[in-house]
């Protein structure tokens, strides 16, 4: 299934999608918009132009596991989104998820304004990531069964 994960920001969002296989996660797009609503216009095109099966917001619930203003916000992008779209739209905890894109990038040594053109898309690959794993999990579980 082709999987798009969105990393929302105010400013800038990341894009990620997976293959039909669910085996890689890749950095799609970042969608370089300010006002609320247009954003998520500009995710639901995206996502039907790349025929997105599902869609994962991430979801930044604060370390201590007590949900936010960021939170409610990502909650609101993704409840206006599911209805712009016909496929499900599920939230994902993103928690770290920019924090360990930072790390990858330092690894690669990707730095200034390339790090910032790039850092959302990577965000949203490594919150995809995580939701895959997830799911291959809960598939394995079930296979045991």
């Amino acid at each position: 299934m082709k999987i798009m994960a969105v990393d929302y920001g105010d400013s800038r969002t990341g894009l990620a999608m997976c293959d039909a296989g669910e085996i890689l996660a890749s950095p799609l797009e970042t969608v370089f918009e300010k006002d609320f609503d247009r954003c998520i216009e500009k995710v639901a095109e995206i996502s039907k132009a790349k025929k997105a099966e599902m869609i994962i917001v991430g979801n930044p619930i604060n370390m201590n596991g007590t949900i936010g203003p960021r939170s409610e916000k990502c909650s609101l992008f993704a409840e206006k989104l599911r209805e712009l779209v016909d496929v499900e739209v599920e939230m994902w905890d993103e928690r770290s998820s920019t924090v360990t894109a930072i790390s990858y990038m330092n690894d690669v040594n990707k730095r200034g304004k390339k790090r910032r053109e790039v850092l959302d898309q990577a965000a949203a690959a490594v919150i995809l990531d995580s939701y895959l794993e997830y799911r291959k999990n809960q598939a394995a579980r079930a296979a045991d069964k």
